[in-house]
Parts: C-alpha cells; structure tokens; sequence
C-alpha cells in the first residue's frame, strides 16, 4: 500500500516533502525556508546594533580649522571725527598673489612660504586691511569722509589713497625666532575735485611696522599683532594727509 501511494504521488503534480531536518522543501525545486531563514537573521542583527547602541553610519568629522579677523588695536574701532573737512577715497587693497590665500602664511628660512589650513582669515585680507584702514581714517581729525570703491559719481573727492600690502604674515628665522612682519606701500593722490580726474601724488612711502615676536603656535595672538600693523598703517596715512587746496 506504502507502495502504490508513492508511486501516485509521484506520478501527480509536484507538491512537498518532509526534509529530513523538518523543513519543507519544494520537490524538485529550490528551499522556501532558506531566503526566510536569511531575512530573519538580518533583521535580528540590526535589532542587536540599535540595542547595543553601535554606529551603522560613520560619525561626522568636525572642521578643524580656526578662523581670525584681525585682532588687536583694529578690534576697537575709534569713534568717527566729526569737524574734518577732506573727503577720501580708499581704493582697493592690492595683496601679492601669495598672500591672496585664506591661510595664515609664515616664512621661514627667508623664502619658504608655509601656509597654514588649520587656521584662516575670517574675510579675504584685502577687505579687513581695508575695513581696518576706513575706521582709522574717518576718526582722523582732518578727515569727514572715506568713501570706498566703486566711489559716487556725485560726491568730490580731495584725495584717493592707495595701500599695496607688501608684507602680512609671520616669519621663522633659522634659530627658531618667530616674528609678525607687516609692510605697505602708500600713495596719496590730489584729486580734481567733482570732476575727480586725478592731479598729482603728493605722497609716496612705504610702511614697515616693527617685527613683533611671537611664540610661533598662538595664532590668535598673531592675527592681534597683525591688526595693531595695520591699524598703525591708517595712522601714518592720516597724519601724511596735506590740507586740502
């Protein structure tokens, strides 16, 4: 009888068979319960990360980089003078090209220039030099307005002033002495009035702050020392002004 059975089960339509280890099985096919048997195993994995508080994706990496405006003297802007007659224009703050980079620059042996990612000008440093030189000129007692480029066509002008940054960065000499060096050239021009052709420069010097000794690794204190140089600069560009004729 066992016999006849399983010849008419075998000679009708595909069905399932008891596996020997209890599962089911398609005769002639492939197992249903081993896709099922995976998907449970992968979602018991994730139950156990997320219970045991593992990380699936990476953590966010911070940004290491420190950014400084510049600092010291420049930080406090003096109040405007209020009974000035010249009125000036600023012109843009030319930088050579190496120092047209965010990251603080720092020579060393004379020629390497060495700059440093991980701490950055806030603003491009032609901006803040010339931010910086603005606030010292409006406060100059001779002074009633420092119009910025592009300048009004409807406002006259006694003089333009042209600053070109020579030098702004730190510098390590051979024996490990780290110093701030900054140096510019100023060029002050008589202008013709509403018309505002230019007549003649009256003035041409180049500025050179004293060298400030610095640790070589508090940048902060570098950017401060960077902001006094430039803030000295607007100082020695007020007192070079001649009157107005």
């Amino acid at each position: 009888m066992r016999r006849a059975f399983t010849r008419r089960f075998a000679g009708g339509q595909t069905g399932c068979a008891l596996s020997p280890g209890g599962a089911f099985s398609s005769i002639g096919g492939r197992s249903r319960s081993a896709p099922l048997h995976s998907l449970r195993y992968v979602l018991l994995l994730f139950v156990a990360l997320l219970a045991t508080g593992c990380r699936i994706l990476p953590a966010p990496q911070t940004d290491p980089a420190h950014f400084y405006t510049l600092g010291g003297k420049a930080a406090d802007a003096p109040a405007p003078a209020l009974a000035g007659t010249l009125r000036l224009g600023l012109r843009p703050v030319e930088l050579p090209a190496y120092l047209q980079n965010r990251a603080f620059v720092v020579r060393q042996g004379g020629s390497e220039i060495r700059y440093q990612p991980n701490h950055r000008w806030a603003e491009p440093l032609d901006e803040a030099v010339a931010r910086v030189l603005r606030a010292r000129l409006l406060a100059a007692p001779a002074v009633a307005a420092v119009y910025p480029a592009p300048f009004p066509l409807d406002e006259p002008r006694d003089f333009d002033v042209t600053v070109r940054v020579l030098r702004c960065e730190g510098e390590r000499s051979p024996e490990g002495k780290a110093t701030t060096r900054f140096a510019a050239l100023i060029e002050i021009i008589r202008m013709g009035g509403a018309g505002g052709a230019a007549r003649e420069t009256v003035a041409r010097t180049t500025f050179t702050a004293p060298a400030t000794a610095w640790d070589g690794s508090n940048f902060a204190a570098f950017a401060a020392a960077l902001g006094d140089a430039v803030a000295a600069l607007g100082q020695e560009i007020a007192t070079s002004l001649p009157a107005a004729r």
